[in-house]
């Protein structure tokens, strides 16, 4: 059986390879990104089960789809709740939740493989999923954080944080009480969770919400400096490539 993995976060894709491969099948291909897998699927024969990342760096993956004509089965990778993905449950084999869990990984991989006597071919509306993506109404966004302190597990509601940053490769929310927290996963991830009219990410490092900016000054090679009211460990940078966007947000 051929199996590649398209996933823009090259430690995740290696890490559902690991996984894949406990279950018994090898992975012949990772991909990255929507240009590498257009150009990959122009010269390559085509596989028989894709893995799929929804988010890729250089745009939704449904774009590759868009260039080539691919009959293959797919299995989505993405961290969209259930309520977003009910829509394209009933075309592709399934859909796994970021994070990935070792169980429902089996049980995707054997829906596939299930079917496989019958030949049947996958038929897959991608402008429905992505008209369904592009509508923020039909989505729901991280409301809360569960987070795991001591022995203990705390709760923390979206209004309350007044950050997300990167530190030393891990995610760290800062919450309004001005504690700071480690979280599974990537900023990368958080930005598909969250409400894109309420959280912009202005750098490579920081999250903000709109709710939490006190103060913008200008600064310097065309940036600007976001002051928030607890947060003094580095300083909240919009990155000059951010800036115009950021200006927008916030109109």
């Amino acid at each position: 059986m051929n199996i590649i993995i398209i996933e823009d976060e090259k430690p995740s894709a290696r890490l559902l390879q690991r996984k894949i491969e406990k279950l018994g099948f090898q992975i012949t291909t990772l991909l990255h990104s929507v240009e590498e897998a257009i150009q990959w699927f122009q010269n390559e024969s085509h596989p028989d089960l894709i893995f799929l990342d929804i988010q890729l760096s250089d745009g939704l993956s449904f774009e590759i789809f868009d260039a080539v004509t691919i009959k293959s089965a797919i299995i989505f990778t993405t961290a969209y709740d259930e309520y977003a993905l009910r829509a394209f449950k009933l075309n592709s084999i399934d859909y796994l939740l970021k994070p990935i869990d070792e169980d429902d990984l089996k049980v995707a991989v054997e829906k596939f493989t299930a079917r496989q006597p019958k030949s049947e071919p996958i038929s897959l509306d991608f402008d429905a999923i992505k008209r369904m993506l592009a509508n923020p109404e039909e989505k729901n966004y991280k409301k809360r954080f569960t987070i795991k302190t001591g022995q203990y597990l705390k709760m923390i509601a979206i209004d309350e944080v007044e950050c997300f940053y990167s530190e030393n490769k891990g995610t760290y929310l800062h919450t309004i009480d001005n504690r700071d927290y480690l979280l599974d996963g990537t900023l990368e991830q958080l930005e598909s969770e969250l409400d894109p009219k309420e959280f912009f990410r202005v750098s490579r490092k920081f999250i903000i919400p709109m709710k939490k900016i006190k103060d913008i000054l200008v600064y310097s090679n065309s940036r600007l400096k976001v002051i928030l009211p607890t947060y003094k460990e580095d300083e909240v940078i919009v990155s000059r490539e951010k800036v115009s966007d950021f200006k927008n947000w916030i109109a």
